[in-house]
């Protein structure tokens, strides 16, 4: 008996040294491990993810019956006079042409309204910290808030397959001045549009929205070309306002079809293509304020 109990004692010892390292080991892997980073605060966390707003806002109708119409955003301030809701869509809240929002009643073709709207300062010192894709969204994120707030609004993206025009390149080839300019933009009037330092989408999508009444659908840049140009295109627009691709004069000058052939060796093709549109849910005219 004496002799088998002396024969477990060393297989007893194995056991309680294992066991020990054992608890050392994991005692160790606890201590070296690195602490767990405190989550943000809920309150931190709900300010940051808050939407940008406009602090203060006033919506009026204009009832001049003028045509013209401006708007100027500058030092948080946003001042607007005569503007119609599509053009505040196009332009400041959802950067899409007038011909692709549709649906709304039918005073949003013929109201004009005056915006006066401003955001806190604190935000104009952040906004400045931003880069201009950042601020842009930032804006776009703001107006979309206040037509929601002011004007009930509730809209929603589809794609369609809708009649477009396709820019390609002409018979003879492009007629392009390469821009040497380190800025970029556009500007237009009545049977001119002049664009520096624009890529071809960026002309297609330019002539899309400057021309509207007179093309009365989208661009879309088929022409394969890359690279940056400046571009002066006059024309005489059509006074019916009636788009038409058969490149036919009127008696004063060339339709836009025949003087993008002329001017820039481009063309528009009428055809079919995918086009994503803004649809309008619900609307209401604002209360004076």
């Amino acid at each position: 008996m004496i002799k088998s109990a002396d024969r477990k004692l060393p297989f007893l010892k194995t056991l309680l040294l294992l066991a020990a390292s054992s608890l050392t080991i994991t005692s160790l892997a606890q201590t070296s491990a690195p602490p767990l980073t405190p989550p943000l605060p809920l309150v931190a966390a709900s300010v940051a993810a808050a939407p940008p707003v406009f602090e203060a806002a006033t919506v009026k109708i204009n009832k001049s019956g003028s045509s013209g119409s401006h708007s100027d955003f500058d030092d948080g301030r946003y001042s607007a006079t005569n503007i119609a809701l599509k053009n505040l869509m196009h332009r400041s809240a959802y950067g899409v042409p007038e011909p692709r929002i549709l649906g709304g009643p039918k005073w949003l073709d013929s109201e004009r309204f005056d915006i006066e709207a401003k955001v806190d300062s604190s935000f104009v010192d952040q906004m400045r910290t931003l880069s201009p894709e950042q601020r842009k969204l930032q804006r776009q994120a703001m107006f979309q808030q206040l037509l929601a707030d002011r004007f009930k609004l509730a809209v929603h993206w589809e794609t369609l397959e809708l009649p477009v025009y396709a820019l390609v390149v002409a018979k003879n080839g492009p007629k392009l001045q390469v821009s040497t300019k380190p800025g970029s933009g556009t500007s237009s009037s009545t049977g001119q549009l002049t664009a520096e330092g624009m890529t071809l989408a960026e002309i297609a999508q330019a002539l899309t929205q400057e021309l509207a009444t007179e093309l009365g659908r989208v661009v879309i840049d088929k022409t394969g070309i890359a690279g940056r140009y400046d571009v002066t295109l006059k024309w005489t627009p059509d006074a019916s306002g009636a788009p038409a691709d058969n490149g036919t004069e009127n008696s004063s000058g060339p339709s836009i079809f025949t003087a993008m052939q002329e001017q820039l060796g481009l063309k528009l093709e009428s055809t079919k293509g995918p086009v994503q549109v803004l649809v309008i849910d619900h609307v209401e005219m604002p209360s004076e304020n």
